[in-house]
């Protein structure tokens, strides 16, 4: 069955969409399904994508393609929406560098069946719904009236207030309203009727946009929130002035980020003509801000009302629902999501580990099952259909008079023990591989693939009961039914890979990403069988548990972490798990769902009898240090990446630079710093390093995954915080410290006792200055010698000071151009490139790198053409998360994301078939 995957779209939430879509074209059971994307660009064209740009970290990683683009003096990346009025040729030639336009008439003959990854207005609103009956193509999801009602938080909240459901007290502020009214009044009015604090929201967008909690009786911070609201913002020329240049393009930027922003286009004040492109922005507003005293923008697509709840002192959880095999709604089990600040927003909501995710919500069976039947109960009131998500808080007796102004109680809603407050119910759920949609399927025993044939399955049918081409869909629905049943018996010898995620170090996060994605690669081949495998402990003893598909997808390694405590303190499931799989039983035994187990802790030797071979999926130590490569070569098996010799070394920054400047190769100024010096006199500590490094330059931990701790030094404060922190000798951050150096929201610090300092790498007047990230693969060639081979490295453009973690490895936040751009003439371009690939297969021949590996870099061209490639770090593990850019460079190269993963793990085995040669010569 030929699957249309909808995914990008004209929303706010296309990165999380464009992610989604990937998620689901990678899990489809392709015994079953063949994917069909199509991309939704922010203009509402359908494009048939090229396979290779689905796995691009973010959509403007590659569309609008940088030959599409204006010249940009800050070279920034835009959307589509970004170039202005575009004609049908501009249009045209822009989509042909990633696919081919698709027409809404020839959807039909390209798919059986549209799922739908799209979010917020445009995708679950009942537009695209629409355009799917029209066309006669059956969906997933709701139709179109709940889908029109699930996106408009008014009529919710009118439709709950109507049946006497508790709901927060609430009210309507329209742009109207706000800009006739006295401030003032209106936050007194809304304090009076809802107290303090009020919860500002977007009415139409999706539930992490446009969210505020306004604490306190504060005017200037009220009119911001309504603003944010509306999708508008004033700017005044004070404000302006005090920033420097670089501050106004950060400031500039932030404000036309889709996410946290207002977004583009704009218009300034009474104007009609629309700002489109950033930069257009940023030179406007220099000049406008001159002479006048302040400027209001607004975004075109903007708000026209504001809904202005009480606030909720309760525990959030979030909730999907799912149409059982009989139509019927049947409730997973409730996520509690704990959170380090008021709002649940858009970095909480799809970031591993800013927010805790607790599965089921930590209450007595009782309880938990009332806030199931609740969710039930409002799927079927607003008729939802095939799946939701439903968000809510539950409340004890004592919030419900002056903390919580809710609804009154209904006779068939009494109060008890404690209050449920339904709100923000989503028709799409976010689709990234943790989230609350496939978490909550995991613990039923579903895996992301076969929770996404229900869900197909289950879709048919609610079309055809909807009365959609009944006879069509009878005969779909059949055959779809009989290779359901035929995949069951379905027996292959499978390769048994233990792929090992997790580990203690600040990476370890960010390494489940790319276990999990690993894992979904190689469960959807027919060549592997994966073995999911958490490593945790200490470097002293590493301790191994094999992983069940629900502890998996936990959100997070500390989660993972505490369940496989949770086992070893003998612990139970949940009884309300017991029961809801119960429930679930004629869904898991029809779509092979796998039995759920405890996590079970295994020897070295056990996982030997485990698996044939390993991917190791961990970042900095474990893992990249060459000790675990040790211990799987005692027991012969097979495993990714360098081995133990050349580890060792790539792990130790300082050691790395060392050797490369040896073999004569550009590395940054450099020296250890160690603790014992600090400690001995620490005004002659900071002296010495002033001295031979003048600020800014760089520190970091010298053994630790490349983007832990690595901050840019601007003054003695920074370094004696920098100090401070990764000497400290207790495991949480001095608050001081971490507010100088501006640590984010829960960003960890680990402490060692030295690090690296290094010189700030500069243009150091180079006519193009750019850092790359570049991607390699070995392999053996007939006589056994080793071929590396450098792919096209990617351009990293970071929005702060240094890459972060999440830019990195995170789907929607990292932004890549790849192949980078050396220079504009092609022929050029591709010359320095060339120079480049040549520096990065030098350093890992120095290194002896095998397998793969990730070389980050700094590159100078000269005026007169010369090229320097000054080596920043080598990633002997480089991370494997679905948004990591060495895919889109593997992808360049022609190799899928999957066929790269074999290849690396072909390459582990023909390494150990030779060495289990040479030890076999060497016994005789």
């Amino acid at each position: 069955m030929r699957i249309g995957i909808f995914f990008g779209g004209t929303s706010r939430e296309r990165e999380i969409s464009f992610a989604g879509g990937r998620t689901v074209f990678d899990n489809l059971d392709k015994g079953l399904f063949q994917p069909v994307p199509i991309f939704v660009d922010s203009l509402g064209q359908f494009i048939l994508l090229d396979w290779q740009f689905i796995y691009k970290g973010t959509i403007r990683d590659f569309y609008p393609p940088v030959e599409s683009q204006p010249p940009s003096l800050h070279q920034l990346q835009v959307y589509i929406e970004s170039l202005g009025e575009l004609g049908h040729e501009e249009r045209f030639r822009a989509i042909a560098k990633v696919g081919r336009e698709v027409k809404a008439q020839e959807l039909p003959l390209l798919m059986d069946f549209a799922f739908l990854a799209l979010h917020g207005p445009g995708g679950e609103d009942g537009a695209i719904q629409g355009l799917l009956e029209w066309l006669g193509i059956p969906y997933s999801g709701s139709g179109i009236l709940p889908s029109a009602f699930g996106i408009d938080k008014i009529a919710q909240k009118n439709l709950l207030h109507a049946l006497r459901r508790p709901t927060p007290a609430y009210r309507v502020i329209t742009a109207q309203e706000w800009d006739s009214t006295n401030h003032g009044a209106t936050l007194s009015y809304l304090v009076k009727e809802l107290g303090l604090p009020l919860v500002l929201k977007s009415p139409r967008q999706g539930s992490s946009i446009g969210v505020s909690i306004l604490k306190n009786d504060d005017l200037a911070r009220f009119e911001a929130a309504m603003e944010r609201s509306l999708f508008r913002k004033v700017v005044s020329r004070a404000e302006w002035q005090r920033l420097g240049e670089q501050d106004k393009l950060a400031w500039v930027q932030h404000l036309t980020d889709i996410r946290e922003g207002i977004g583009l286009p704009v218009v300034l004040d009474d104007d009609t003509a629309p700002i489109y492109h950033p930069e257009t922005l940023l030179f406007t507003l220099n000049e406008r801000l001159e002479t006048a005293e302040q400027v209001r923008l607004t975004n075109v697509d903007g708000e026209t009302q504001v809904l202005v709840e009480s606030f909720v002192a309760g525990r959030e959880f979030s909730c999907i629902v799912v149409e059982d095999p009989n139509g019927l709604p049947l409730a997973l089990p409730p996520t509690e999501i704990v959170k380090g600040s008021e709002v649940f927003d858009y970095r909480s909501k799809y970031l591993p580990g800013l927010a805790r995710k607790v599965t089921p919500i930590d209450l007595p069976e009782a309880e938990i099952q009332r806030i199931r039947e609740a969710c039930e109960e409002m799927f079927r009131t607003f008729g939802f259909q095939v799946y939701a998500r439903l968000d809510g808080f539950v409340v004890g007796n004592e919030v419900n008079g002056d903390e919580v102004k809710g609804e009154p109680s209904s006779p068939h809603h009494p109060v008890t023990s404690s209050q449920i407050f339904l709100n923000d119910p989503n028709t799409t759920s976010g689709m990234l591989p943790a989230s609350f949609f496939f978490h909550q399927a995991a613990e039923i025993g579903l895996n992301p693939s076969q929770f996404l044939t229900y869900l197909i399955r289950t879709s048919l049918a609610a079309r055809r009961r909807a009365g959609l081409r009944p006879v069509k869909l009878g005969q779909l629905l059949g055959q779809l039914d009989d290779a359901i049943a035929s995949r069951q018996h379905e027996a292959s010898e499978r390769i048994r890979v233990a792929v090992i995620m997790g580990g203690y170090s600040s990476e370890r996060h960010i390494s489940v990403e790319s276990g999990r994605n690993i894992y979904e690669k190689l469960s959807s081949s027919v060549k592997y069988a994966p073995v999911p495998v958490f490593l945790t402990g200490s470097a002293q003893e590493h301790k191994l548990y094999v992983l069940p598909i629900n502890v998996m997808l936990k959100d997070n390694a500390d989660d993972i972490r505490e369940k496989i405590e949770h086992a070893e303190a003998g612990h139970s499931f949940h009884p309300i798990l017991e029961r809801i799989r119960r429930e679930a039983s004629s869904i898991t035994s029809t779509y092979a769902g796998q039995p759920v187990a405890q996590p079970r802790r295994i020897s070295f030797e056990e996982l030997a009898q485990l698996a044939d071979e390993v991917f190791i999926a961990l970042h900095g130590r474990p893992g990249e240090d060459g000790a675990l490569q040790q211990e799987l070569e005692k027991y012969g098996l097979p495993y990714n990446g360098s081995g133990v010799a050349s580890s060792s070394v790539t792990i130790n920054k300082f050691e790395t630079n060392k050797r490369l400047r040896e073999a004569g190769l550009r590395v940054a100024d450099h020296r250890m710093a160690p603790k014992l010096e600090w400690q001995a006199d620490a005004e002659g500590f900071y002296r010495a390093l002033e001295t031979q490094f003048p600020y800014p330059f760089i520190a970091k931990p010298a053994d630790d995954g490349c983007s832990s701790a690595v901050k840019k030094i601007k003054s003695r404060a920074e370094l004696e915080a920098f100090c401070q922190l990764i000497f400290r000798s207790e495991e949480d951050l001095l608050e001081g410290p971490a507010t100088v150096l501006s640590l984010g929201f829960k960003e960890e610090f680990p402490r060692k006792d030295a690090f690296l300092v290094e010189t700030l790498i500069g243009r150091d007047g180079a006519a193009h200055f750019l850092e790359v990230t570049g991607g390699l693969l070995t392999s053996y060639d007939e006589q056994g010698q080793l071929q590396i081979e450098v792919f096209e490295a990617s351009e990293a453009l970071a929005t702060g000071e240094v890459l972060s973690l999440e830019e990195k490895f995170l789907a929607g936040e990292g932004q890549n151009i790849t192949p980078a751009r050396y220079a504009t003439d092609p022929t050029e371009r591709q010359r320095i490139s060339n120079e480049v690939k040549a520096v990065l297969r030098r350093v890992a021949e120095v290194l002896d790198i095998q397998g793969y590996a990730r070389i980050d870099a700094f590159v100078r061209v000269r005026p007169e053409g010369e090229v320097e490639v000054l080596i920043i770090e080598v990633n002997s593990l480089p991370g494997m998360t679905p948004a990591t850019c060495i895919f889109h460079q593997t992808a360049i190269a022609g190799y899928t994301p999957y066929q790269f993963v074999d290849k690396i793990l072909e390459f582990g085995k023909k390494r150990q078939e030779t060495l289990d040669k040479r030890h076999e010569k060497l016994s005789r």
